[in-house]
């Protein structure tokens, strides 16, 4: 073996070896993200360390795509900085803002990541329904006895896994379980044995959650990516498929559900959470009528009233993602907001339906990310950060066409300019 095979097979060994750290320590960081018993939670120290690694050592790029995201993200942070200035005692609020900053910017890390190699979609995926199938167990085993500190995983009867709230919890298994039902609708039989076994124990601890908001959020989901299936595939075979499979799905879904709700414990909490409205919702000074006094009171003041100031003034907090970002983060902040999320259903539906190798992680992340802009209305979803990880798949999506669109040539500059008519 000569001199240069020697060199070029070390170098081909390096690669390999940075390639599996790479992917390792993002994989390890997606993990975390299902973990978040106290702040800071491990995950903000991990990928706090990865942002600035990638940065130090320039191998972070955050292509031109994804730079609209970076800047609506600066600018609502700047509001939330402005809102600081209304308050006489700051509190933590700093430390908020801190945490706000750093959400922002790990979405914006997880695109540029994607934007870079969509196979990292796969990794992310992965990583995230491991952390959920863990924190489901741990939930599910405490909930029933099986662990013998079980207010560690439960809150208020409720499961909450590795969270600190229930109504954290079960929004993060949404993108995992929905995934799931993809892979039940659209791969082998032969598979579908252990992804059903994944779905049943997400489904399960969504259930004994009893987050109202994630109920409905699962359901939406779960209808809207059976909805795009079916108008989306022109196969008459594979639509049969998907009402067939989705008979059987509902079908069993029914049947655990009526083998859980024979528990008097679990039936007695279900029938109370499954009302519509709670008395702590539209009784007078409730959510709802806090919602009313809180924009009104908004509409007057356009710097903000610092993060966190609303639960002091009006005894609870916003429990509305619209209204947190006029108080905490200033009018400003609020049309950053406003404006990010607006261009980002638009600018992610436009693609959504195109053939391409990660079009199924950002299907099922539009979908998710849809419902919880719409859940946004009736609880806060500022700093859970899967919400942030959502917002980064959908910009690497973005970014990924954009690439594909520079890189494909004459055809698929004509392809584009074919959709856009």
């Amino acid at each position: 073996m000569t001199g240069a095979t020697l060199y070029v097979s070390h170098e081909t060994a390096n690669r390999a070896l940075t390639t599996r750290l790479v992917n390792t320590s993002i994989w390890l960081g997606v993990f975390l993200s299902g973990f978040v018993l106290f702040e800071p939670a491990p995950y903000e120290l991990f990928v706090a360390l990865l942002i600035g690694l990638w940065t130090i050592t320039g191998a972070l790029t955050i292509p031109r795509s994804v730079m609209f995201l970076l800047v609506t993200m600066i600018v609502f942070n700047i509001g939330g900085i402005i809102s600081i200035t209304q308050m006489e005692n700051w509190r933590n609020t700093p430390l908020y803002i801190a945490s706000s900053l750093f959400l922002a910017l790990s979405s914006v890390f997880f695109a540029s990541l994607i934007a870079e190699r969509h196979e990292r979609l796969a990794l992310i995926y992965n990583a995230w329904t491991v952390a959920a199938v863990l924190t489901s167990l741990f939930a599910i085993a405490s909930y029933f006895g099986g662990i013998p500190d079980s207010g560690s995983f439960t809150l208020y009867g409720r499961a909450k896994g590795f969270f600190e709230d229930p109504n954290v919890f079960a929004p993060y298994l949404a993108l995992p379980t929905l995934f799931s039902v993809y892979l039940l609708l659209t791969r082998p039989l032969r598979s579908l044995l252990p992804v059903s076994a994944v779905a049943a124990i997400l489904l399960l601890a969504t259930f004994l959650s009893f987050s109202r908001a994630a109920w409905g959020l699962l359901l939406l989901s779960c209808v809207i990516l059976v909805a795009a299936l079916f108008i989306n595939s022109r196969s008459g075979k594979f639509r049969m498929r998907i009402i067939v499979l989705s008979i059987f799905a509902l079908v069993g879904a029914a049947m655990v559900l009526a083998i859980v709700l024979q528990i008097d414990s679990v039936r007695s909490l279900f029938l109370d959470r499954a009302q519509l409205l709670q008395d702590y919702d539209a009784s007078r000074f409730g959510r709802f009528e806090r919602h009313l006094m809180g924009f009104m009171l908004a509409m007057q003041k356009p710097l903000g009233i610092g993060p966190l100031e609303f639960g002091y003034i009006f005894g609870e907090d916003t429990h509305n993602i619209w209204l947190k970002a006029l108080f905490d983060y200033s009018w400003l902040g609020f049309a950053a907001y406003m404006t990010m999320t607006m261009v980002t259903l638009a600018a992610g539906f436009r693609i959504l339906f195109r053939d391409r190798p990660w079009q199924p992680y950002l299907l099922c992340a539009y979908i998710v990310y849809l419902g919880h802009v719409a859940i946004g209305n009736v609880i806060d979803t500022d700093h859970w950060r899967h919400f942030y990880l959502l917002l980064g798949i959908i910009w690497g999506c973005i970014a990924l066409e954009a690439k594909y669109l520079r890189s494909g040539g004459a055809a698929a500059r004509q392809e584009a300019a074919s959709r856009s008519r």
